[in-house]
């Protein structure tokens, strides 16, 4: 009997994506229209908050490790968001695995927003990698596995993501077409240390937390 191939998030490349299924990229942003142009304003307070992060971090931020751009920027950004609900909340580093086109794929995400209270049930959205800029990781693909792998979770066709490379953050929408066949939707790139671009993101994220954790 042919042993089951598995997958480890954190090892996943362009190679191994492609050995797990078809993932193709629609060059396409129009979908992206319906997540955010949804109704948020970001507040006076909001504002000044993100304008203290980016003089804070921006002369350092492209020599952060993993560990110091979560500390310092990303934390700072999520708590602001607040990923709590009454069926939600934020996890850092949970354990999960699911079956993708008959292979195992499993890890721990850096960032997942699921149901549940004292374990992750049902995902909603991911976040992957808090790694500095100069990098050989591979944080588009590996999100993808995992969100193909919470796609299998919650027994839907779609789920939504985002990665970041030092500060450069681009959101992520991934549709299953079928077992071995994926589309998936990259958003413009916005620059974490431009205000504008900064309220951007943290718009977009709180329009995850209101539209999407359902």
């Amino acid at each position: 009997m042919e042993l089951q191939k598995s997958y480890k998030f954190s090892e996943i490349t362009y190679r191994k994506l492609k050995e797990i299924a078809n993932f193709q990229l629609v060059p396409d942003r129009t979908i992206f229209i319906k997540w955010f142009d949804f109704e948020f304003d970001v507040n006076s307070s909001d504002e000044k908050y993100l304008i203290k992060l980016i003089k804070l971090n921006e002369y350092n931020i492209s020599d952060y490790d993993e560990y110091q751009l979560l500390a310092h920027f990303i934390s700072p950004l999520l708590n602001r968001v607040y990923f709590l609900g009454n069926n939600f909340r934020e996890w850092y580093q949970p354990e999960i695995s699911g079956t993708v086109n008959g292979k195992k794929l499993y890890g721990r995400p850096d960032f997942m927003v699921a149901s549940g209270i004292t374990e992750p049930e049902i995902p909603f959205f991911f976040i992957q990698k808090f790694k500095r800029q100069k990098t050989n990781s591979d944080p588009l693909r590996q999100v993808l596995a995992q969100m193909a792998t919470a796609i299998e979770i919650n027994k839907k066709k779609e789920m939504t993501g985002a990665y970041n490379i030092g500060k450069w953050w681009t959101f992520v929408i991934l549709k299953k077409l079928s077992e071995d066949k994926y589309q998936y939707y990259e958003s413009e790139s916005f620059d974490c240390l431009k205000i504008e671009d900064l309220k951007k993101i943290y718009k977009n994220l709180q329009i995850v937390k209101h539209k999407y954790c359902k």
